[in-house]
Protein backbone atom coordinates (compact mmCIF):
# COMPACT_ATOMS: atom_id res chain seq x y z
CA UNK A 1 0.00 0.00 0.00
CA UNK A 2 1.12 3.49 -0.90
CA UNK A 3 0.52 6.48 0.99
CA UNK A 4 0.05 9.11 -1.38
CA UNK A 5 -1.40 12.61 -0.40
CA UNK A 6 -3.69 14.16 -2.92
CA UNK A 7 -6.42 16.54 -3.51
CA UNK A 8 -10.05 15.51 -4.35
CA UNK A 9 -12.85 16.96 -5.32
CA UNK A 10 -15.10 16.56 -2.47
CA UNK A 11 -18.28 16.38 -3.87
CA UNK A 12 -16.95 13.92 -6.09
CA UNK A 13 -16.18 12.04 -3.18
CA UNK A 14 -18.63 12.61 -1.05
CA UNK A 15 -21.27 11.31 -4.17
CA UNK A 16 -19.05 7.82 -4.68
CA UNK A 17 -19.24 7.00 -0.75
CA UNK A 18 -22.85 7.94 -0.63
CA UNK A 19 -23.22 5.53 -3.82
CA UNK A 20 -20.69 3.45 -2.97
CA UNK A 21 -21.98 3.16 0.53
CA UNK A 22 -17.95 3.37 1.78
CA UNK A 23 -17.54 3.78 5.32
CA UNK A 24 -13.76 5.95 4.60
CA UNK A 25 -12.44 7.98 1.81
CA UNK A 26 -9.64 5.34 1.55
CA UNK A 27 -12.20 2.79 0.64
CA UNK A 28 -14.01 5.32 -1.55
CA UNK A 29 -10.61 5.92 -3.84
CA UNK A 30 -9.77 2.47 -3.76
CA UNK A 31 -13.29 1.17 -5.22
CA UNK A 32 -12.74 3.98 -7.64
CA UNK A 33 -9.85 3.01 -8.72
CA UNK A 34 -10.76 -0.57 -8.76
CA UNK A 35 -13.91 0.47 -10.77
CA UNK A 36 -11.46 2.17 -13.42
CA UNK A 37 -9.38 -0.26 -13.81
CA UNK A 38 -11.36 -3.15 -14.21
CA UNK A 39 -13.50 -1.22 -16.67
CA UNK A 40 -10.80 -0.21 -18.88
CA UNK A 41 -9.51 -4.46 -19.25
CA UNK A 42 -13.56 -4.90 -19.90
CA UNK A 43 -13.07 -2.48 -22.53
CA UNK A 44 -9.72 -3.80 -23.95
CA UNK A 45 -11.47 -7.11 -24.08
CA UNK A 46 -14.49 -6.74 -25.21
CA UNK A 47 -12.52 -4.58 -28.55
CA UNK A 48 -10.21 -7.58 -28.81
CA UNK A 49 -13.30 -9.62 -29.75
CA UNK A 50 -15.05 -7.00 -31.65
CA UNK A 51 -11.28 -7.16 -33.83
CA UNK A 52 -11.19 -11.00 -34.15
CA UNK A 53 -15.01 -10.57 -35.30
CA UNK A 54 -14.34 -8.25 -37.78
CA UNK A 55 -10.99 -10.40 -39.18
CA UNK A 56 -13.58 -13.41 -39.55
CA UNK A 57 -16.03 -11.63 -41.47
CA UNK A 58 -18.76 -11.53 -38.57
CA UNK A 59 -18.72 -8.11 -38.32
CA UNK A 60 -19.73 -7.26 -41.81
CA UNK A 61 -22.47 -10.26 -41.58
CA UNK A 62 -24.31 -8.89 -38.60
CA UNK A 63 -24.46 -5.31 -40.67
CA UNK A 64 -25.46 -7.26 -43.96
CA UNK A 65 -28.31 -9.05 -42.03
CA UNK A 66 -28.87 -5.52 -40.07
CA UNK A 67 -29.90 -4.19 -43.10
CA UNK A 68 -31.94 -6.31 -44.52
CA UNK A 69 -34.14 -6.74 -41.75
CA UNK A 70 -34.09 -2.86 -41.83
CA UNK A 71 -35.01 -2.92 -45.51
CA UNK A 72 -37.35 -5.53 -45.19
CA UNK A 73 -39.99 -3.40 -42.79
Amino acid sequence: MTVTQIDIDDDALERAMALSHAKTKKEAVNLALQYYADRQERAARISRHFERARQWGAVEAAERLHDEEKSGR
